[in-house]
């Protein structure tokens, strides 16, 4: 490449070096080939194999995790559906957890919460709602008379999460891993056949009523989830963070008790 003497001004200003290529010499012209006479080439000769044709087969590449079959977890009992969600391995939640939540509370209660994923907590002691949010959601409950320890089916709730595994540092859900965990808490409802839904939090809104509107434009009505009275709420975890929400919490809650008392 050749530089003007601008360019190499600049250059040599920047601390740059410039160098510059001798001359190539101009070879020294030789003389002519002779011309030979154009001979003809042969045609060419097609070669017709007969050898069988050899079919390699090709390694297919890694198969993403099967999804949870949701024909066959809408079959299971309480037993088969536990072991199910212990042994899951359909998304790569799977590969950090310490343990699956399952759920807790009585097999028929009247009353079903919903939430949305498990936390540090509840992946260490694998049971929804642990930790300060628990303790505020045990409070919530006691004040409408309900419980998550053992007493009758009217007075209980059964607390599941819309996901079973924690997702790494708390991020929020993948669309992918709810729609692998959807079957177990499909089948889990199932089960319960709760009289009302409590659906407490962002994510697990969503994902029951499949809907991108905010809490705040969807609670203070009566939804239905495959038939069932559901009634929108704030997360408790959003609650200890937002404490002027906790009286529409509150309202939320009487509506739902209103709800379920006119049902009954």
């Amino acid at each position: 490449m050749s530089w003007s003497e601008r360019q190499q001004a600049m250059l040599e200003a920047m601390g740059l070096r410039v160098w510059t290529a001798p001359p190539v010499p101009e070879p020294e012209p030789t003389a002519p080939e002779p011309v030979l006479a154009k001979v003809e080439a042969p045609a060419p000769v097609r070669v017709v194999s007969v050898l069988p044709q050899i079919v390699v087969p090709v390694q297919p590449a890694e198969l993403p995790r099967a999804p949870a079959a949701a024909g066959a977890v809408a079959a299971m009992d309480w037993t088969q559906l536990r072991e199910a969600v212990a042994g899951c391995r359909a998304c790569g939640l799977c590969e950090g957890r310490k343990h699956t939540v399952f759920g807790v509370g009585h097999e028929r209660a009247h009353w079903m919460v919903v939430g949305e994923a498990p936390g540090e907590q509840e992946d260490l002691q694998g049971e929804p709602f642990v930790g300060q949010a628990g303790k505020l959601l045990d409070s919530m409950l006691r004040a409408i008379g309900l419980t998550r320890a053992d007493g009758p089916p009217e007075k209980q709730v059964f607390i599941a999460n819309t996901l079973k595994c924690r997702p790494p540092r708390n991020r929020n859900p993948e669309p992918e891993e709810l729609a692998q965990c959807e079957p177990y808490l499909n089948r889990q409802i199932a089960l319960v056949q709760p009289r009302i839904i409590l659906a407490m939090g962002r994510f697990a809104v969503q994902s029951l009523l499949r809907s991108s509107e905010p809490i705040g434009r969807l609670r203070g009505r009566v939804h239905e989830y495959q038939g069932v009275p559901l009634i929108v709420t704030y997360h408790p975890a959003y609650l200890l963070r937002n404490l002027v929400d906790k009286a529409r919490a509150w309202e939320d809650l009487c509506l739902a008790m209103d709800v379920l008392q006119r049902k009954t």
